[in-house]
């Protein structure tokens, strides 16, 4: 995008990079780091930062698995019972009101479409339109013609580009072509055609392709534009929804923080002298900042679910190929998976509902879930394990004191809603010698295909020749482990229903701290902050972060549920049921 002001001139497509050239560094702090620069503060962000975890009472025991024998079938509570009941129940998510009809800033009723490039210069923050509704609103807004699609995408392109220099969300946009769709979306509402998302602005990760685009990965250099979509934004495309654009990424997906020299630094809505997370950390940005109603993310090793605990955001990582990673057969040695951050667990599993499915091609193809329908189901009395050790990362490293509390905030929170909650240690074992080859030999695969190697990051360079000595024996052997992991983490699921962990150990870190760091020092620094996220990716199961509270600064942290293989339908259900307890999608960063 262009520093200049748009014109209405253009005959062709607008695709559109996002540039980093703003007149400050990369790193350098925004000069009020609360607010979103270009947009109003309001009212809604916690006071004094953020309402205060609770402090844990006596109702969590504390057991250890290595002394527990598998507990009788007859004591669990079976699914199914009350199964439909939250469909009913006062304050449940089928039966509550959306929380935003009645805000004075929520989306006026069938706005007049304009054009992001036919609208006037106007002082912030009242030229920029108000924070898009989530993805159910906007489908049912829709669906009662309250607004119209071209409304809905203009508005999310003039927040995009209010939001450039301060949040940095995207690295391209597809303006003009976004609104074209928006208006044969409106014209195919007007018809009587419905479709899950139809007409609804979601945006993409930059790893993935989408036709007319390049994918950069977070890379520098130039890349030609892909010639098809991914077969998760083909679906999209089906389910009707209108892809505005692809956000920031770091460099092949590899650290959790969203800064690289291609794009500069993405920054977290909250805070913004601080990281989103990463590495959809421009995914969770957008969505956080109300940019976009949602969007879609990759998991490799807790990509999803990191920057959606660092913006108080829900974060689906689903089973391994429940979400098509197509034109890639088995991502990063089968690690990373595609998933969903949004404001919503009834907003995340719509997307999810709409991106799953297998291409022809995909090694790995579960059976269909209805992630929709478990939002709205009683998740029944769990078994739920609450753990606070990391599998072994050599660092040490344990929940900082405010995780800790806001985690164990929210396991006194689901004893109360009638689970039985107890400490307990899952035996991981010697899991990172099965993680550290596949990640390494994934990064080697994707950063052998770059025509301009010598613009990578030292540390990229650095995993590119581990990953190279790694592949081959070594990696095969670590995919093999995989089953055996399988019986001796899965043996841990006889005894529960769901694992309880923070999603990280500490909350989001300043922009800057791995600037000019080498690549061990980055690893280190990384295990430390994040130990908790890896290892579902090395056994592919589901796992969902969801927002736990802020520190006493105002920075979220969340709070991961994880279940066995193909459990999302369980972790969903009690994700909503959490939700409709907390209502922590009430709070919403300054301008948002």
């Amino acid at each position: 995008m262009s520093s200049a002001e748009p014109t209405t001139e253009r005959t062709e497509p607008d695709v559109r990079a996002l540039p980093s050239r703003d007149g400050r560094a990369p790193h350098d702090p925004v000069p009020d780091g609360r607010a979103l620069p270009g947009l109003a503060a309001d009212s809604r962000a916690p006071e004094g930062g953020a309402p205060e975890s609770r402090a844990p009472d006596a109702r969590v025991a504390r057991h250890d698995s290595r002394a527990e024998g598998r507990r009788a079938e007859g004591s669990r509570a079976p699914e199914s019972e009350a199964r439909d009941a939250r469909e009913s129940r006062p304050g449940s998510r089928a039966s509550r009101p959306d929380s935003r009809a009645s805000r004075p800033d929520s989306l006026p009723a069938a706005p007049a479409p304009v054009s992001v490039h036919e609208r006037a210069p106007a002082p912030a923050p009242a030229a920029v339109p108000a924070p898009l509704p989530g993805l159910v609103e906007s489908v049912r807004l829709l669906a009662a013609s309250a607004t119209t699609s071209t409304a809905l995408v203009a508005d999310a392109l003039a927040r995009i580009e209010a939001t450039r220099t301060g949040l940095n969300a995207f690295r391209h946009l597809r303006a003009d072509a976004a609104l074209a769709e928006a208006a044969e979306a409106d014209r195919r509402l007007a018809a009587g055609e419905r479709l899950p998302l139809l007409g609804v602005p979601v945006a993409v990760k930059d790893d993935t392709d989408v036709a007319g685009l390049p994918t950069h990965f977070g890379c520098d250099g130039e890349r030609p534009p892909a010639t098809a979509d991914s077969e998760a934004v083909r679906r999209l495309r089906a389910a009707g929804a209108v892809i505005v654009g692809k956000t920031n990424s770091c460099e092949l997906g590899q650290w959790p923080f969203t800064e690289g020299p291609a794009f500069g630094a993405t920054r977290n809505p909250w805070n913004t002298d601080h990281t989103p997370g990463g590495s959809s950390g421009g995914s969770a940005a957008a969505v956080a900042a109300g940019l976009v109603p949602a969007a879609l993310g990759s998991d490799g090793a807790g990509s999803v679910r990191i920057p959606a605990a660092w913006t108080h955001l829900v974060g689906i990582k689903p089973q391994r190929g429940r979400v098509s990673v197509h034109p890639h057969h088995d991502a990063f040695q089968g690690l990373t998976v595609n998933g969903p951050l949004a404001r919503t667990v009834a907003d995340a599993a719509l997307l999810l509902d709409a991106a799953a499915g297998a291409h022809p091609g995909d090694l790995h193809r579960p059976p269909a879930v209805r992630a929709s329908d478990a939002a709205r189901r009683d998740p029944g009395r769990l078994r739920i394990a609450l753990a606070w050790r990391p599998p072994l990362t050599l660092t040490g490293a344990g929940p900082d004191p405010e995780v800790r509390r806001a985690v164990a905030a929210l396991a006194e929170t689901l004893a109360r809603l009638g689970h039985h909650v107890e400490e307990a240690r899952p035996r991981y074992g010697l899991i990172g010698l099965s993680f550290v080859p596949r990640a390494t030999t994934g990064i080697a695969e994707f950063a052998a295909r770059h025509p301009e190697p010598a613009l990578l990051d030292p540390r990229t360079r650095s995993a590119l020749r581990t990953g190279t000595r790694l592949g081959g024996r070594v990696v095969r052997a670590a995919r093999a482990r995989e089953v055996r992991q399988h019986r001796r983490i899965g043996a841990f699921f006889d005894t529960y229903d769901v694992l309880l962990t923070p999603t990280t150990a500490a909350p989001p870190p300043r922009i800057g701290t791995f600037d000019r760091i080498g690549a061990w020092r980055t690893d280190v620094t990384m295990a430390a902050a994040c130990p908790y996220a890896w290892p579902w990716n090395v056994l592919g199961w589901p796992a969902i972060s969801v927002p736990a509270g802020f520190t006493r600064s105002g920075l979220p942290v969340g709070a991961q549920l994880l279940g066995p293989s193909r459990s999302e339908e369980r972790l969903i259900a009690l994700a909503a049921q959490l939700e409709d307890d907390l209502r922590w999608y009430e709070h919403r960063p300054p301008g948002a």
